[in-house]
C-alpha cells in the first residue's frame, strides 16, 4: 500500500520556496503586464524580487530599510494605474500596520504585499525575523485577501489570479522548500478557485476520523503525521488550506456536520488569531461544533535550523500526530 507521501506529492518535480516561486513568476509577468512594479526593502536577494529587477530596471525600486515609506509608495502608485507588488519578511512588512491600515486596507488600493520568510521554519535567522502573527494581522483588516501557498502551483496561480483582483493583497511565503502536491487533470485544468480549498485525499471524505487543515510549510509534515496516524489505526482527511481569507466556510461547515472525531489545524503561526482562530470563529457560529486542536506556536521564536525549530515547536509528522492521538485519547 503506498503511503500518503507517494500518493499526494510530486516525487518527479523538485521541491521549491514559495518565495522562489513569487520570484520567478512575476518577473514572468512583467513582460506581459507592463503595469506592474515591485517594491522592496532592501532584501531583493531574499525576496527574490531580484529577478524582475534584472529584467526591468526601470519597474523596480529598492526603497530602503523603510517598509513604512514603501507601503505607501506602493499605494500612491497603485492609485495611480500600476499594480504594485511590495516585498519584505513577513516580520518587516507587517510590522508596518499603521500603514497597511490606512494606505492600502482603507483606501482599497491594489497593492499586492508580500510577506516572505514566515514562521519559525525560516531557522537560524531568529525570532526578529519570523513572521509569526502576521496572519492575525491582516485578516483583521476590511477588503484584505490573505493566502498561503501550499506549493509552487498553488503561488504562481495566486499571482495570476491576483492580476484579475481588484483590491489589497497578502501573500505569505516560506523561505524553506515545499514539496511539490498532485493534482489531478481536473484540477489543474479548473485553476485556482477564490476561497476554496483542496481536499488531497477527497476518497477517505466519510470515512476520516480527523481533519487535518495544513497551510504552507506545515503540509509536508502533516502529510508525513497522516502516515503516522493511519499505523495507528486513525484515518486522516488532508486539507490544504491556503485561503486564510475568504476562509472556506462551506468546506470547514462540511467537516463538523461530518463523522469526523476531530478538527486540527496546523500552522507555523502564533496559535492565536491565524487559520485556527478563523476556522473556530466559523464552527462557533453554528453552535455546537466538532472539537478543534489548534496546533501552532505558543512562544515566540528561537534560531535554529528549520529542521531543529520544527522538532522543538512540534511540526514534525511524529509530534502531529503525538497531539492528534493524545486529543483522541
Amino acid at each position: 500500500m503506498s503511503t500518503f507521501k507517494e500518493k499526494l506529492t510530486d516525487s518527479t518535480q523538485k521541491p521549491k520556496a514559495s518565495r522562489n516561486s513569487f520570484g520567478d513568476h512575476v518577473a514572468e509577468l512583467g513582460a506581459k503586464f507592463p503595469q506592474i512594479v515591485v517594491l522592496d526593502a532592501d532584501l531583493s536577494k531574499s525576496t527574490q524580487t531580484q529577478h524582475f529587477a534584472k529584467r526591468f530596471p526601470d519597474r523596480f525600486f529598492n526603497m530602503g530599510i523603510a517598509e513604512a515609506n514603501m507601503i505607501g509608495t506602493a499605494s500612491g502608485l497603485a492609485m495611480s494605474g500600476f499594480v504594485p507588488f511590495a516585498a519584505s519578511f513577513a516580520a518587516f512588512i507587517t510590522g508596518r500596520y499603521d500603514q497597511i491600515r490606512m494606505s492600502v486596507a482603507a483606501s482599497r488600493a491594489n497593492v499586492r504585499l508580500i510577506g516572505t520568510h514566515a514562521g519559525v521554519g525560516i531557522g537560524e535567522d531568529g525570532h526578529s525575523q519570523m513572521g509569526l502573527e502576521d496572519l492575525t494581522l491582516m485578516r483583521s483588516l476590511p477588503n484584505m485577501t490573505v493566502f498561503q501557498p501550499g506549493d509552487d502551483w498553488d503561488t504562481t496561480q495566486f499571482i495570476d489570479w491576483s492580476m484579475k483582483h481588484e483590491g489589497p493583497i497578502y501573500m505569505r511565503l516560506t523561505r524553506q522548500n515545499l514539496p511539490p502536491l498532485k493534482r489531478t487533470e481536473t484540477v489543474l485544468k479548473a485553476g485556482l478557485q477564490p476561497g476554496v480549498w483542496t481536499v488531497l485525499n477527497p476518497e477517505d471524505f466519510d470515512a476520516a476520523d480527523v481533519a487535518l487543515l495544513l497551510t504552507g510549510g506545515t503540509l509536508e509534515p502533516g502529510i508525513a503525521a497522516a502516515d503516522i496516524l493511519a499505523t495507528k489505526g486513525v484515518k486522516a482527511l488532508l486539507v490544504n488550506a491556503n485561503w486564510i481569507k475568504p476562509l472556506d466556510e462551506t468546506l470547514v461547515n462540511r467537516l463538523n456536520d461530518g463523522r469526523l472525531k476531530l478538527i486540527a489545524t496546523v500552522e507555523d503561526h502564533f496559535s492565536v488569531g491565524g487559520l485556527g482562530g478563523a476556522v473556530a470563529e466559523v464552527l462557533t457560529q453554528r453552535g455546537a461544533s466538532k472539537p478543534l486542536e489548534r496546533i501552532g506556536v505558543t512562544s515566540f521564536g528561537q534560531s535554529g535550523t528549520p529542521e531543529a525549530n520544527y522538532d522543538h515547536y512540534g511540526f514534525t509528522g511524529a509530534k502531529i500526530a503525538e497531539r492528534i492521538l493524545r486529543r483522541l485519547g
